[in-house]
């Protein structure tokens, strides 16, 4: 009986520094990762400078940034993860080298996730941002510690001042459990308060994903070589080639004219910006591949077509199933039991489609979130992000990431519940939110797909046909269909 009992310990020890081992590799491969984004970001003047202090002040708030961007790459693959790791103790239930892959170690992944997350934002975070504006109390002596002792104390000036509204608002909403609860404060404050956190973000995620799935087809358009209808690669090149010497000589001449030519610099400067931009296209257009200039365009553009619609289907069947099914509402559970079935109804590829729909949501998001007006200021710039923009880039992505697996969940992209305290959130269990939440993403995204396929289209008619070199007076969204026919014949003659 002893011996049972000490194999069983034995088994359990080893399972316990498996998992340990496996979450330190993980963690330790997203936070290089994350180091190097931020060092390509940051701006070098602030790490490289006289003062000793203020460098490693920044170094030591560089150091929480990256754990904080590394708990939100680890957020954004734990519904990924998790679905995966069923498929594949699916495929293989019976492989010696699958056995490692558990639920417990996807349990006590989640945890992690959810624990270090509540860290950063509460902690880490603003302690950085203290931290560099700090520098130490008066009559102090200067060094790091000083500047260290003063971030403390705003910290937990900060911390007492947000503990009181959470209780002020726990007790509105809350009354008897906020005063049975009073000094309940791991338990029952920090889970609530990422809660407002998380509610917080999936209402972020509303506003900014639709908007981002719109602007997916612009920001990849960019990047590609588009086609041109009935345009001469050759002949718009020569004259932007011209346009952009005659550009030059204007500003090599104003450089060494008179003060009231040098005022007009700026302006030619921005003008030859743009012309010497439109000849590099040009050029990539002309060096391009019939395939990558003819197929290339269409296919991506078909293809975020097709994920945007199959998203929006999906949440549509959702709220069907909101109405006649009371296990579609989001819900948290125990034990995953991974390998036992598929979370979707079409096997292994349903389940690879799922983790492509979530990951291609969170990157709408973040493209979303920087195109919006309010946050265009945080986009950050290669080697001239400045410190505090770092550490807002970092607290907008967490909050962002940690909210996509319930943003997930709730709008039925996927059937895996939510594990640990994810699932602990007081609103999931509201049918109204939930409900309301589904139809108006379902709405907003529908709305935005409509207005941005019009436009794209519309645009490109014109650009196609010459119609954009009309002078401004005319209004080009009254230009009539035949005339677009009228114009796009006597180009083909």
């Amino acid at each position: 009986m002893e011996t049972e009992d000490v194999s069983v310990r034995e088994q359990l020890f080893h399972n316990r520094v498996r998992e340990t081992i496996i979450c330190v590799l993980l963690f330790t491969c997203l936070y290089i990762v994350s180091y190097l984004i931020l060092t390509h970001f940051k701006k070098t003047a602030e790490f490289i400078t006289d003062d000793v202090e203020d460098a490693t002040v920044n170094k030591i708030a560089l150091w929480l940034c990256t754990f904080t961007l590394s708990v939100a790459v680890c957020a954004v693959l734990l519904l990924p993860i998790s679905i995966l790791s069923n498929e594949v103790l699916l495929t293989f239930p019976q492989s010696y080298y699958m056995q490692w892959l558990n639920g417990s170690l996807i349990h006590g992944l989640w945890n992690l996730v959810f624990l270090f997350s509540n860290l950063s934002l509460v902690f880490l975070m603003p302690f950085a941002y203290f931290f560099t504006e700090s520098e130490g109390f008066a009559g102090s002596r200067k060094g790091v510690m000083a500047r260290v002792y003063e971030a403390v104390v705003l910290l937990l000036l900060l911390a007492l001042l947000v503990l009181g509204i959470v209780w002020v608002a726990s007790a509105l909403l809350h009354d008897n459990i906020a005063r049975k609860s009073l000094y309940d404060l791991w338990e029952y404050y920090l889970p609530y308060l990422y809660s407002g956190i998380s509610l917080f973000g999936v209402l972020l995620l509303l506003l900014c994903t639709p908007f981002g799935l719109s602007r997916m087809f612009s920001v990849t358009g960019s990047l590609l070589v588009k086609p041109r209808l009935l345009e001469d690669v050759e002949e718009t090149l020569n004259c932007t080639t011209f346009e952009e010497d005659s550009l030059s000589r204007k500003l090599n001449y104003g450089r060494s004219a008179s003060c009231w030519v040098k005022l007009n610099l700026e302006a030619m400067k921005k003008d030859h910006q743009t012309v010497r931009s439109k000849r590099i296209a040009l050029e990539m257009r002309r060096k391009a591949s019939p395939w990558q200039r003819n197929l290339g365009y269409p296919l991506a553009m078909l293809m975020l077509l097709a994920l945007t619609v199959m998203c929006v289907l999906m949440v549509c069947f959702n709220v069907l199933e909101l109405l006649l099914d009371e296990t579609a509402m989001p819900r948290g559970m125990e034990d995953p039991h991974l390998g036992m079935a598929s979370f979707s109804m079409f096997g292994s590829l349903g389940a690879a489609v799922q983790v492509v729909l979530i990951l291609y949501l969170m990157v709408s998001s973040v493209v979303g979130f920087y195109s919006s007006p309010l946050f265009t200021s945080l986009m950050p710039r290669a080697q001239d992000t400045n410190l505090t923009q770092i550490i807002g880039n970092c607290v907008s992505l967490l909050i962002l990431s940690s909210a996509l697996p319930v943003f997930s969940r709730t709008l039925g992209i996927t059937r895996f519940d939510l594990l640990g305290d994810f699932g602990r959130y007081n609103w999931l269990g509201n049918f109204y939110i939930v409900f309301m939440y589904n139809m108006l993403f379902a709405g907003l995204t529908s709305a935005s797909l409509i207005n941005t396929v019009t436009w794209a289209v519309q645009r490109e008619l014109i650009r196609a046909f010459g119609l954009h070199r009309l002078p401004l007076t005319v209004s080009r969204s009254t230009v009539p269909f035949r005339l677009l026919l009228a114009s796009g014949l006597s180009k083909i003659q």
